[in-house]
């Protein structure tokens, strides 16, 4: 498996569309699959946010992550997040996940970001307690109750 940037594997761009949409396309506020492409353009950097770390291996993406601003719009202050993590099911349960966060962290870092911030419909914090996140707040977002969770960085 190799970790690479959506940036650099563009052609990408409909398959995690059309994960997005099937994930949480049932979400207020969730763009139509045209949308979402369009959207996903927006993550083709390489040194900036936002951007988009792919899991790829023998040409076939196995998942993604986001490193973005302000994902959700009820906390202005908190600025940089870990977002739309996603593993294809076929995948799922062989650490893919752990990697891609991972790559996302470090990344964040070189950039000199701080702390970043996620929200997840696990409420009991699920895969990221055990990558060193710690809970803030549930709170109601878009419908579903989310648990909202930071990791401190460089620390």
């Amino acid at each position: 498996m190799e970790l690479q940037l959506l940036a650099d594997n563009e052609e990408i761009i409909p398959t995690v569309a059309t994960w997005y949409v099937e994930e949480w396309g049932h979400l207020e506020g969730v763009r139509n699959l045209p949308n979402m492409i369009e959207e996903l353009r927006d993550y083709l950097n390489k040194d900036k946010m936002p951007l988009m770390v792919v899991a790829l291996e023998g040409g076939e993406v196995l998942g993604v992550a986001q490193l973005k601003f302000r994902e959700m719009d009820i906390y202005p202050e908190k600025e940089h997040w870990l977002g739309g993590v996603y593993v294809s099911r076929r995948y799922r349960g062989n650490k893919i996940a752990r990697k891609i966060i991972a790559e996302v962290v470090s990344i964040a870092e070189k950039l000199g970001v701080d702390e970043l911030y996620l929200q997840t419909v696990r409420l009991d914090g699920g895969l990221y307690v055990t990558l060193g996140w710690n809970p803030l707040e549930q709170v109601e977002y878009r419908g579903e109750q989310v648990l909202v969770m930071e990791r401190k960085l460089g620390v």
